[in-house]
C-alpha cells in the first residue's frame, strides 16, 4: 500500500509536498522520542503534535509519511520544512482512535516495537 492509496482509499489530505512512498505498518505517538526508538522506516506515523521538530525525527526514522489526526492545524512553516526534506504530512479530522480502524481495515498493522 502506498501513501498515495491511502490518501484516496481514507481521505487524508496532503499538505506538504513529497514523492510517494510504500507504507509498511503504523506507529502511534504524540512523543518524539518513542518515535525515534520505536518506529520504523516506512511506518505511518499518528500523531496530534503539530510543531516543526516533527519533521527532523521523521527524517532520522524515514518514515513513510506523517499522519496529523483529529483536525489539528499544521503551522505552515512546519509543512515547508516537511516539504524542503520531502516528508510527507497528511492530515485528517478522524481522531486517532477512528483512523487506526480504517487503516486496520485497509490491510495496515501496527507497527509492535516489542517483536
Amino acid at each position: 500500500m502506498t501513501t498515495q492509496d491511502l490518501i484516496d482509499k481514507i481521505g487524508l489530505k496532503p499538505l506538504s509536498k513529497f514523492e510517494h512512498r510504500n507504507v509498511d505498518g503504523v506507529f502511534i505517538s504524540d512523543m518524539i522520542s518513542d518515535v525515534m526508538a520505536g518506529a520504523k522506516s516506512g511506518n505511518l506515523w499518528l500523531t496530534v503534535q503539530t510543531h516543526k521538530s516533527i519533521v527532523p525525527a521523521a527524517n532520522l526514522v524515514d518514515v513513510a509519511a506523517i499522519v496529523i489526526t483529529s483536525g489539528k492545524e499544521v503551522p505552515q512553516e512546519t509543512i515547508a520544512l516537511a516539504s524542503k526534506y520531502n516528508i510527507g504530512i497528511l492530515c485528517t479530522g478522524l481522531p486517532t482512535f477512528e483512523l487506526v480502524g480504517k487503516l486496520y481495515a485497509s490491510g495496515l498493522s501496527p507497527n509492535n516495537p516489542l517483536k
